[in-house]
């Protein structure tokens, strides 16, 4: 490091369009060249932008969210090289810190259209919405969602690794067999390899279209790389055990989050921002054997918001589903269960569903599961901090109706 401080792998602008900068890629492939290569054990800061590449905006208007082009996300910087890392090896990726853009010092929660990404609870509540967060320091408030205000678990909601050819193949088989055998589903359900707005950073034209026709969505996180996993722990302090699949590893990062709840209910459901991650990078060799792994491993950070014993209010949720249909043993359906007694019982205090939605996909929420074993019901539970709020929500209490203004919504 020496007296220049801590170099910066890559800077991004804000002012210039995603597809012009050779930093940021957005999808998963083996071919896509590097930006920069890291030492073993140094230490660099990677500017990231916003997800969406700066399709939303600042506004009180949600058309950003209802037109959002989900074929060209999510832009990530990389990838990088690490000096000495080979197939089988771990890399040992320590975030040291994670901050805001100075010049955006800003973010974004956002329920897309049911038919452009949806959400957690889609059927419900299929209307574009959006959330503008001011940052304050470590705390955040919003003029969207009037009456909170609570302090961020920084975070990057996207680490990984590229997959080797191999390890591709096999995520466009799997992901290309369930959608032909949910073809009969009224939803999406995998997003396969897409040659639209295809960004291979600085890669030739070829690349470009074998990327196009090979290359892996950064939708979900998958098992044999990490990806976008979207654990709103791993903030400062953290370190992230990640498989290497190719020479150099090709590590990537972005969809960085001031905020996010347990789950990230409404997809867009972070406070997503443009910032600056600090990493060390060390290689572990052979560390995939060592650990037996199969799937990253991560070690939380010592830094996380304190609300102290008996500040939460815990909600319970059931595999019965709205319509009293029994399921059997389904987390899904009891968390969606769970979302709702929350939102029922904040209603009360005068938000609108939609903002409450918004706030439960953000909030530092605590989500959990309960029970998976005592049949037919699964019990997940949704632990929501009182201290966040301006007003006491305690149950003790009987609810107070207040003006509560309104979320941003899309023009019909």
């Amino acid at each position: 490091m020496g007296k220049e401080g801590i170099r910066y792998a890559a800077k991004v602008s804000l002012d210039k369009p995603a597809t012009e900068q050779k930093c940021l890629h957005n999808r998963w492939h083996p071919d896509i060249p590097s930006c920069d290569t890291i030492k073993n054990n140094e230490v660099v800061k990677i500017e990231c932008i916003d997800w969406t590449g700066g399709q939303i905006k600042n506004d009180d208007s949600a058309d950003d969210i209802k037109n959002v082009d989900l074929s060209r996300v999510h832009y990530l910087t990389g990838p990088f090289d690490i000096e000495t890392a080979e197939p089988g090896d771990v890399l040992v990726v320590e975030i040291q810190d994670v901050q805001p853009m100075q010049e955006q010092p800003w973010g974004f929660t956002g329920i897309f259209a049911k038919e452009n990404g949806g959400g957690f609870l889609d059927e419900l509540y299929p209307k574009p919405a959006k959330a503008i967060w001011d940052f304050e320091g470590i705390f955040c408030s919003s003029r969207h969602i009037p009456g909170v205000r609570f302090p961020g678990l920084i975070h990057p909601g996207i680490l990984g690794c590229a997959p080797s050819p191999e390890v591709l193949a096999t995520w466009n088989k799997r992901e290309g067999e369930l959608v032909d055998a949910c073809s009969h589903m009224d939803r999406v359900v995998a997003n396969l390899p897409l040659a639209k707005n295809v960004h291979v950073g600085s890669g030739s034209d070829n690349i470009k279209e074998k990327v196009g026709k090979e290359g892996a969505r950064t939708i979900p996180g998958r098992p044999e790389h990490g990806g976008n996993c979207d654990i709103k722990n791993l903030s400062r302090g953290s370190k992230v055990f990640l498989p290497v699949h190719v020479k150099g590893a090709k590590f990537s990062v972005g969809d960085l989050h001031f905020s996010q709840g347990d789950g990230e209910i409404s997809f867009c459901g972070a406070i997503e921002m443009a910032g600056v991650i600090t990493i060390k990078f060390s290689v572990m060799k052979d560390g995939m054997a060592q650990l037996g792994m199969k799937s990253p491993i991560y070690i939380p950070g010592p830094v996380e918001p304190q609300f102290g014993p008996g500040r939460y209010i815990y909600f319970e949720g059931f595999s019965v589903d709205e319509n009293g249909k029994q399921h059997y043993n389904d987390a899904t359906v009891a968390y969606r269960q769970t979302c709702l007694r929350v939102i029922e019982y904040l209603r009360r205090y005068g938000y609108d569903d939609y903002q409450i939605y918004l706030l439960l996909s953000c909030a530092p929420i605590q989500g959990h599961i309960a029970g998976i074993v005592d049949v037919p019901n699964a019990c997940t539970t949704i632990g929501l901090p009182m201290d966040i709020f301006d007003f006491d929500i305690s149950p003790q209490n009987p609810a107070k109706k207040l003006d509560l203004g309104s979320c941003a919504f899309a023009s019909s």
